[in-house]
């Protein structure tokens, strides 16, 4: 207690040192046993919470291939390999498919989770908080086994019916999940100790806010995923084109600053890498809605117990015809051209990417700025942490969800069906019977049975 005391005095307020010793007697300890709050929250709550920054981790290899130049352009050459390297890995975990994009991403998540619960730790790290690691990772495993249980069910229906331990799981799944969070609740209620309740409770919510922002808009990219990797490639394709294109205008065009945030952002960089992504999302789109691999959803196939990717494309990626406006008719000459409807979502996505995007890089570096950091981590060299390259990603990924159920998803007739099976078997009866009155109401049923006689 004297040594949080003798630490807590040096960042306390230069007027309170000045009070008589009396002041700092009996005050002091009145003031600690009130609301349970210690001097070592007051040092929290009266300052700014410093975080060790990462040491630079730039391969030896480009360090001395780039040692003759300046820090400005050796930053660029390096963040430049870097992200051509990871585009090249992003290709290659296409090529593998939809389950490795899916474990990937649970993988960008995990990683991006620790990242931020770390700087958290190393903020608090002296006070020795009881259990707020173990606690961390915890509920981080109850929400994924939670997010993750509904897709198994939602895509692996029929192997769920089909093993008894998984219907079992199935059935009883959000009670498990609501009993595994209880579980960790009350663990974190039992570790609370006395003169350090604030600061549990403000890493509690630390650790539901990172859960909030990481493992929920996570399960919408997989979400995003099953649609058709469409959903998936092209949104992260216009935010990483986003990225690269704003940066680029910046670097060599950039004069005017955009956001007191992030200082080096400009309106050059901005309005470049808006038009610039609005044209490689419309080419982008172009080139994947005519392959099959891409537009169909993913599906669980029962004969061979694995993943699908082959349908009948639907219309939004067949080409058609459009008319254009008088003005483009006289500059270009065309009357109509040929599109997929697709690409006229794709200037939605893009538009979102290029205007919207951005303010989930700059909440980001609004929060680096609050613990005095550079960048969530070091794990790639030149452009920081996971989470640095991925802040845009995942509020992009809920207005994707959030465009599909809105404007494209209409009912899903397998998944109805899937439904339908898990019924007992006189309540698919009555619904058969309901449908049939339906349909026989309408006039359809006769002309149905004549089509198939």
């Amino acid at each position: 207690m004297t040594e949080l005391r003798h630490r807590g005095a040096k960042d306390t307020d230069p007027t309170l040192q000045q009070q008589p010793s009396e002041d700092k007697g009996s005050d002091g300890e009145l003031k600690v046993e009130k609301d349970g709050v210690s001097d070592s929250e007051s040092k929290v709550d009266s300052g700014v919470p410093e975080v060790p920054v990462p040491a630079d981790d730039t391969p030896e290899v480009l360090n001395k291939a780039l040692s003759g130049l300046s820090s400005r352009w050796k930053n660029w050459w390096v963040r430049g390999i870097l992200t051509l390297a990871m585009i090249s890995f992003f290709f290659f975990i296409i090529y593998l498919g939809p389950m490795v994009l899916m474990m990937i991403v649970l993988c960008v998540q995990i990683k991006c989770f620790q990242e931020i619960i770390t700087i958290g730790y190393s903020v608090y790290h002296s006070y020795h908080l009881p259990w707020f690691r173990t606690l961390s990772w915890y509920f981080l495993l109850c929400v994924n086994y939670f997010f993750y249980g509904e897709t198994v069910t939602d895509y692996f229906f029929t192997l769920v019916q089909r093993e008894e331990p998984l219907r079992i799981l199935s059935k009883y799944h959000r009670f498990i999940s609501f009993a595994l969070y209880l579980t960790g609740f009350c663990m974190f209620v039992l570790s609370l100790v006395k003169k350090h309740y604030r600061l549990q409770f403000y890493m509690f919510g630390w650790t539901h806010v990172t859960l909030l922002i990481v493992v929920t808009q996570s399960h919408l990219i997989i979400h995003n995923l099953f649609e058709g990797m469409i959903w998936f490639i092209v949104p992260i394709s216009c935010v990483i084109c986003n990225d690269i294109m704003a940066y680029m205008f910046g670097f060599f065009f950039g004069r005017t600053p955009l956001i007191k945030l992030s200082p080096k952002k400009t309106w050059e960089g901005f309005i470049g890498g808006f038009f610039a992504t609005i044209v490689f999302g419309i080419m982008l789109s172009y080139v994947m809605a005519g392959c099959r691999y891409f537009v169909c959803p993913v599906e669980f196939n029962n004969d061979s117990n694995s993943f699908q990717v082959d349908c009948e494309p639907p219309e939004l990626f067949q080409l058609q015809d459009y008319a254009l406006p008088g003005i483009l008719e006289s500059v270009t000459g065309w009357t109509t051209v040929r599109l997929y409807p697709f690409q006229i979502h794709s200037i939605a996505l893009s538009s979102f990417a290029s205007i919207v995007g951005p303010f989930g890089g700059f909440f980001a570096s609004g929060f680096k700025r609050a613990f005095k950091i550079k960048d969530f981590a070091n794990t790639i060299p030149g452009h920081g942490g996971i989470m640095d390259r991925f802040d845009c990603q995942y509020l992009m990924a809920t207005f994707v969800n959030v465009y599909i159920a809105s404007f494209i998803r209409g009912p899903n007739p397998s998944k109805v069906i899937q439904q339908l099976l898990a019924l007992r078997v006189d309540q698919q009866l009555h619904i058969f019977n309901s449908l049939k009155a339906h349909l026989t109401e309408k006039g359809l049923l006769p002309a149905l049975e004549e089509a198939t006689a």
